[in-house]
């Protein structure tokens, strides 16, 4: 391909069709009229020797060609602005941007509500979506802007991902206050759940991929030993009520144990055996090291956790 052929316009118009998927409103996102994009378009179908998008009803469905260029034209242009920002300094009062993060709901439910609300006190402009786990790949989520932060357990992902280590998170035991089972064995709120009581209990367990096993399993396994899995949820907010209106106990990370039993009646137990607590990190593609807006939101996130007290917590509950 002739790169003389094509201009930083070209490759703004395609970006805007690719996320719009209409003339129109691609012409609206960059402040060109719908004959301008239609130009634009078809100089994009001659250079590339593809249709690109093939109009069906009122939007136009991007070819297998155009879809493969989402990723690769999005990051060039964020690099491309990143590269042309004025060098003044970072003012977070005068930043207008939307910041999207991936976790799980011990994030959105724990760490979100306090963050986004100190956050909006410094810079009114920001806004934040969160994302499920469940999305998807990390790193192909990093490397196409769709995220900028993933809050996670140790992942394995590209050598240009960066990441920081957030906070240990230790799991408790969790059950309805009052569990027959644990009454009639006489074991109160804060001890250790004998073994085989343990094993022999219905559990419930957070699992994003339907996956009836975890960290529990892997250590009991080691063991010799199993449990009974009965219940698999999504997200642990969801484990946290089966568990309060149910007869299962569940292991959740314990900071989210802590705050879960202050709004359910849930009591907390010691586990009966030592459960593996990879360090949470925070995941961000390495193109942002240095970007001055994306350096600070990073920044607030890690004095978030520290005033949620996610590391004196793990330091009380060390096994």
């Amino acid at each position: 391909m002739n790169l003389n052929a094509l201009d930083l316009n070209l490759v703004r118009v395609l970006d805007a069709l690719l996320r719009e998927k209409s003339v129109t409103r691609a012409g609206e996102q960059i402040g060109l009229s719908q004959p301008a994009v239609s130009a634009a378009l078809n100089r994009l179908r001659h250079t590339l020797n593809d249709q690109l998008f093939v109009r069906r009803g009122n939007d136009m469905v991007p070819t297998p060609r155009a879809e493969s260029l989402a990723g690769p034209v999005r990051a060039a242009l964020r690099e491309i602005e990143r590269a042309f920002q004025p060098a003044k300094d970072f003012d977070p009062a005068r930043l207008e941007r939307t910041f999207t993060f991936m976790g799980a709901d011990f994030f959105s439910m724990l760490l979100m509500p306090p963050f986004a609300a100190r956050i909006a006190a410094v810079a009114p402009s920001v806004s934040f979506r969160f994302l499920d786990s469940a999305i998807g790949d990390v790193s192909k989520l990093l490397q196409e802007d769709q995220i900028d932060v993933a809050l996670e357990r140790p992942l394995e992902v590209a050598e240009w991902v960066s990441s920081v280590p957030l906070f240990g998170s230790p799991f408790a035991v969790i059950a309805a206050k009052g569990n027959a089972a644990l009454n009639r064995a006489g074991i109160a709120e804060g001890e250790q759940v004998p073994l085989d009581l343990f094993c022999e209990l219905p559990h419930a367990l957070r699992s994003i991929d339907g996956s009836m096993s975890g960290f529990t399993d892997d250590a009991l396994g080691k063991m010799g030993r199993t449990r009974r899995v009965t219940l698999a949820l999504p997200h642990f907010q969801a484990v946290a009520l089966a568990v309060a209106s149910g007869p299962y106990l569940a292991a959740v990370p314990m900071q989210f144990a802590a705050v879960a039993a202050k709004s359910l009646p849930l009591g907390i137990y010691g586990a009966p055996i030592s459960i593996p607590s990879p360090a949470v990190r925070m995941y961000w593609h390495a193109r942002h090291d240095d970007e001055a807006p994306h350096r600070w939101i990073r920044e607030q996130i890690l004095v978030e956790v520290e005033a949620l007290g996610f590391r004196n917590l793990e330091d009380e509950v060390g096994e």
